[in-house]
């Protein structure tokens, strides 16, 4: 049985236990639940995507309807209800979220607000300035010049023709043509505004950072602070009328007003979490959501809050509701949740198996197959993915390879020197003795007793006999070793960090280096044959050999993103996936590489193709896709393919990428590990005060003198987190742009 792919671990030890690094920008941005996160949801910056190729579909299998992040939700009654998240996915249902269907936005651009003056007339506003207008309930969704680059926060239409958006750096714009015009208006700020809630053509009210409020009653014409009282973040505003209106925001900040923002009057939320989003009906009934799944309801226009049982953790950032029952709260993951009695009961109409990272994927056939990752994850289908079923691992370690030679011997590997093994399919999973703590990246089995595994410090481990016995086999490099692939018991290459490859034909009592010609990073590799070869690795890097690794050709990728996985159906027909959700594919042995629709930008860890036309790849977010169609017809030259974005040299840690602020304090930061804890190292320029404040999530943790280098020392182990920091001249809101530092999950 040929093996199908087993490739390397994804991005959590990737990009920070071994510091093979990645300057990533994208998904999920500093929203992760994160208190005095920069930009809401926005600090989006993309990277280069390979130019589409085939109309290939890769379609969601987990989670359900779909798994990108929902960042705002617009309904019109209880039946006609829209939201809109990441990678420019729109959802539409008909019948109060019984059903959702995907709709076409026509870009990738991530959305973060949606509305919708009646069932036909909405408007759908996002990243670079996007904005997207529909006259027919999103059967079409046409384009529309908003003339900013910035990315728009929220949008709110009154009416079919008069609307304004709302944005990064103050950004205004006004439209009294249901968009074919939209006019830049004065701000008075240059903080991003959030949100925005019009209750008629004229009166609106606007909310930003450090408890910003601006109001107009003219349509926008002028913009008027107002006193909030709070110099929390505010993220989320409702108004009913023209004078009841609620905010919401960090630490449970909750604001209401009942004459038009002439006074504000901080309420009593009974939580710390970050609120994101608040729906009020009428001047009594509202609802706010956010973090770890937060729910707070309120029936007497919050003199009173109760916190409500949403049946999740994932945090919610949209809610709509059309009357006091009727309301639907959308989040990450893509969860989606409805309630018919104001929030008494909380009903899921999203589903997921996980959704946490996965980190690999073996198909034997193309219907079983299995899923590994995060937290000790293991997902098993057996008729193509319809069903994913979570089985029993015995572990909360994470696991980052798996592989498979028939439909019931499998074996997964992790962190500190975790191995599984099954001979039934996964009903059971049986822990067997590494001999080892190192993280273990990969696994590859030529047949049921042969194996090899792979990880951290140049480990390799070889068992003949299923896994009962393990024997270290010395590699000659300290080097991670990330991906590994056997095609018998005898012959298998291994690769992994600065662009190492070692070779065996002796079933590994010896392994020979070969000669890549990169320093780069290479993350999976699969093999067809004895002699014909593929490996990939950071900044698009795809290697051919068809001489057993005598030689190794570059071949064009068409991408410069990191690819983390690799499967072949046969010598000429392979993909490869990667950060961004990046899928490329080939049909000719790699000559040309096409790349294709992912339907996401969350990153992808592993792929396995179990004949050419059926293929699952996963990823974060417990991502995982399927394609049943033929690989793309290649092209003699290829073309439309992007310059690739440059990339930063790879450097020992993960860095997040700062967004300019008019303050002129530029903070960049850099996570690592010291003795397996969390450390981010900040450096900072352009401060001029004695002493600076240090800021994470919000809170102040520290004030030091004006070095320009801070580390702290988290003295956390383990896990998906993120932090944002930011540095601001002592006692002062002279800041600095925001920057967050992840260990695990998602691109930034």
């Amino acid at each position: 049985m040929k093996k199908k792919s087993t490739s390397q671990p994804a991005f959590f030890n990737l990009r920070v236990l071994i510091g093979l690094a990645v300057v990533l920008a994208g998904v999920f941005l500093a929203l992760l639940g994160l208190g005095g996160s920069s930009n809401a949801f926005a600090q989006l910056v993309k990277g280069s995507i390979p130019a589409v190729g085939s109309a290939t579909q890769w379609v969601w299998q987990n989670p359900l309807p779909q798994g990108n992040a929902l960042y705002a939700v617009a309904f019109v009654d209880t039946n006609n209800g829209t939201a809109v998240g990441g990678n420019g996915t729109i959802l539409k249902t008909a019948d109060g979220g019984n059903s959702w269907i995907i709709q076409s936005s026509g870009t990738t651009n991530t959305l973060y607000g949606v509305s919708f003056a009646d069932v036909n007339n909405g408007s759908a506003v996002g990243a670079s300035g996007t904005i997207l207008r529909t006259t027919d309930g999103g059967t079409t969704w046409v384009s529309q010049t908003s003339g900013t680059t910035n990315a728009l926060l929220g949008v709110s239409f009154a009416d079919t023709s008069h609307g304004s958006a709302v944005g990064e750096n103050g950004t205004i714009l006004r439209t009294t043509d249901g968009g074919a015009n939209w006019v830049s208006q004065v701000s008075g700020t240059t903080n991003n505004l959030n949100a925005v809630s019009f209750t008629d053509a004229n009166n609106g009210t606007a909310v930003s950072w450090y408890g910003i409020i601006i109001r107009t009653t003219d349509g926008g014409a002028n913009w008027v602070s107002q006193t909030s009282g709070t110099t929390s973040f505010l993220y989320g505003v409702s108004f009913t009328d023209a004078n009841n209106g609620t905010a919401v925001g960090e630490g449970g900040t909750i604001l209401r007003t009942t004459n038009g923002g002439v006074n504000w009057v901080n309420q009593a939320s009974g939580t710390t979490s970050f609120l994101w989003g608040v729906s009020f009906t009428d001047a009594n009934n509202g609802t706010a959501v956010g973090d770890g799944g937060t729910i707070l309801r309120t029936t007497n226009g919050g003199h009173r809050w109760v916190s409500q049982a949403s049946g999740t953790t994932n945090t919610l950032i949209g809610v709509s509701f059309t009357d006091a029952s009727v309301g639907t709260a959308v989040g990450f993951f893509g969860t989606i949740l409805q309630t018919a009695n104001g929030g008494t009961s909380w009903v899921s109409q999203s589903r997921a198996a996980t959704t946490g990272s996965l980190e690999d994927v073996s198909f034997t056939d193309a219907n079983t197959g299995t899923a590994v990752g995060e937290g000790g994850t293991i997902l098993r289908t057996i008729d193509g993915g319809n069903n994913w079923v979570r089985q029993t691992s015995g572990t909360t370690n994470w696991l980052l390879g798996v592989s498979f030679t028939d439909a019931n011997n499998g074996t997964a590997v992790g962190f500190f020197g975790t191995i599984l093994r099954t001979t039934d399919g996964g009903n059971n999973w049986v822990p067997q003795s590494s001999g080892t703590e190192n993280d273990l990246w990969d696994v590859s089995f030529a047949d049921a007793n042969n194996g090899t595994a792979v990880g951290y410090q140049g480990t390799i481990l070889r068992t003949i006999d299923g896994g009962n016995t393990w024997t270290s086999q010395s590699s000659g490099t300290f080097n991670p070793i990330v991906g590994v692939f056997f095609t018998d018991a005898n012959t298998g290459t291994v690769v992994g960090g600065a662009g190492i490859i070692l070779r065996t034909t002796d079933g590994g009592n010896n392994w020979v280096p070969q000669a890549s010609g990169t320093e780069n990073d290479l993350l999976d590799v699969f093999f067809t044959d004895t002699n014909t070869g593929t490996a990939v690795g950071q900044f698009g890097m795809i290697l051919k050999t068809t001489d057993g690794g005598d030689h190794w050709i570059s071949q064009s990728s068409g991408t410069a993103e990191l690819l983390a996985g690799v499967s072949f159906a046969d010598a000429n027909h392979g993909t490869a996936v990667g950060a961004f959700g990046t899928i490329v594919r080939t049909m000719d042995g790699g000559n040309n590489w096409v790349g294709e629709t992912s339907g996401t930008d969350y990153d992808l860890a592993g792929v396995s193709f179990a004949d050419v036309g059926n293929g699952t790849a996963v990823g974060y977010g417990g991502t995982i896709l399927r394609t049943t169609e033929s690989a793309p017809t290649p092209t003699p030259t290829p073309t439309a393919t992007p310059t690739p974005t440059p990339t930063a040299t790879p450097t020992p840690t993960p860095t997040a990428t700062p967004t300019p602020t008019p303050s002129g304090i530029v903070l960049t930061g850099s996570g690592r590990r010291v003795q397996g804890k969390q450390t981010v190292d900040l450096s900072w320029t352009g401060a001029n005060a004695a002493n600076v404040d240090i800021y994470r999530d919000g809170n102040l943790i520290a004030t030091v003198p004006n070095s320009g280098t801070y580390t702290d020392s988290l003295g956390v182990r383990g896990g998906n987190m993120r932090y944002t920091y930011k540095v601001c001249e002592a006692a002062t809101q002279n800041c600095s742009n925001e920057v967050t530092v992840r260990f695990g999950g998602p691109p930034l």
